[in-house]
């Protein structure tokens, strides 16, 4: 098992046509998910086609299929293997941030796919985070099936082709929540003087490829035939999708600068959360201008929403003291950026995180800024 979403698990499979491994993912069966799988398989048919040297960054889909199996008919979508997620680099290296050298070369690829799809192919991904961006190999070789050299086992198994896996979907769920309580567990030490985070080092990053592809288009939409609803995860929401004034490729953009952020220090930029007097839209409103300053007054009433959270002189309703931490200060003060280091990455990143979407880079032009070719 490669990932297990709330639509599809995704396993490690062997194509002996192509004589290579590929992932494999399996859509539920109802008519929805169908519906969904279909969108997603002409959306990257389309990037597949545009793409024949495989260089755009983007996850290739190698083919696809119907299946029959004891709980209806199931479209899977064959793609090539990567390897992990960046939420795992993440992880990996204890939430410490992977160094500004890692960083640039993550943000090149990210933007090469963001630009193959806004510029040539007219598709809003919607959904960018550190899940949906996968490393081209994994983190550790041995969990690589080519670089460890693994034999694919070819031979139809016998008796029931349908049986009970030898682990069961509950038994995952204790092991991890089993992992929870240790991380947890790990935390409180920590709280209590046990011993200090700063004894949780960084791990050694040496040796890993940090070439990376954008991955599961299954928010995706061409720019020209949007849906309704909310889009994006919750910490990578864009502002005017919070307000509801209309979104296109910026949004996008957005959420590449709050990854970019995340990978640079380990935390998300935006976390927000509900409390006794704001929801939790207001209080992401609250958090971005408390780093990045005001709504400009005609950004944040321009919105289907906007009287949800702000008076008609556009400051927030129920949030009223707010503690201004300029983005390039956050880098040194909480972070331990140098100044140069800081005023680098604040000067690549603040223009992405414009309040008003058209000021916003798009992803050719930051591919040409100073800071990511230092």
């Amino acid at each position: 098992m490669l990932a297990w979403g709330n639509f599809s698990p995704v396993l490690l499979a062997y194509d002996p046509l192509l004589s290579r491994f590929v992932a494999l993912k399996i859509q539920k069966s109802a008519r929805d998910y169908a519906h969904a799988a279909l969108h997603e398989i002409e959306l990257l048919s389309a990037a597949a086609k545009g793409d024949p040297t495989n260089s755009k960054c983007v996850i290739q889909l190698l083919d696809h299929f119907k299946h029959a199996g004891p709980n209806g008919k199931h479209i899977c979508l064959v793609t090539e293997f990567l390897g992990d997620s960046l939420l795992r680099l993440i992880r990996y290296n204890r939430n410490k941030g992977i160094g500004l050298s890692r960083v640039r070369e993550i943000c090149r690829s990210v933007l090469t796919g963001l630009d193959y799809m806004h510029r040539e192919l007219g598709i809003i991904h919607t959904d960018l985070k550190p899940e949906n961006v996968l490393l081209v190999s994994t983190i550790n070789p041995s969990k690589d099936p080519v670089r460890s050299r693994l034999t694919p086992i070819l031979k139809r198994p016998e008796g029931n082709q349908y049986r009970t896996p030898s682990i069961s979907f509950s038994e995952k769920m204790l092991k991890t929540r089993a992992r929870r309580a240790v991380a947890k567990i790990l935390q409180r030490r920590v709280s209590l003087g046990g011993f200090t985070a700063d004894m949780v080092k960084e791990r050694s990053l040496d040796g890993i490829s940090m070439k990376c592809k954008i991955v599961d288009f299954g928010n995706a939409c061409w720019a020209d035939q949007q849906g309704d609803g909310v889009i994006q995860t919750r910490q990578y929401r864009a502002p005017e999708v919070i307000i509801g004034s209309g979104y296109s490729y910026s949004a996008d953009m957005w959420s590449f600068a709050c990854i970019a952020f995340e990978l640079a220090t380990g935390d998300m930029l935006f976390a927000p959360s509900t409390c006794q007097s704001c929801s939790e839209d207001e209080d992401h409103l609250a958090l971005m201008m408390e780093t990045l300053g005001k709504m400009p007054k005609k950004i944040a009433t321009s919105g289907t929403r906007s009287k949800d959270y702000f008076n008609r002189y556009g400051d927030l309703k129920r949030v009223k003291r707010m503690r201004f931490w300029p983005l390039e200060r956050v880098l040194v003060e909480r972070y331990g950026f140098t100044e140069p280091d800081a005023k680098g990455l604040a000067d690549f990143l603040r223009p992405i995180l414009d309040f008003d979407p058209e000021n916003r880079p798009t992803a050719a032009e930051c591919l040409k800024h100073a800071w990511l070719n230092n």
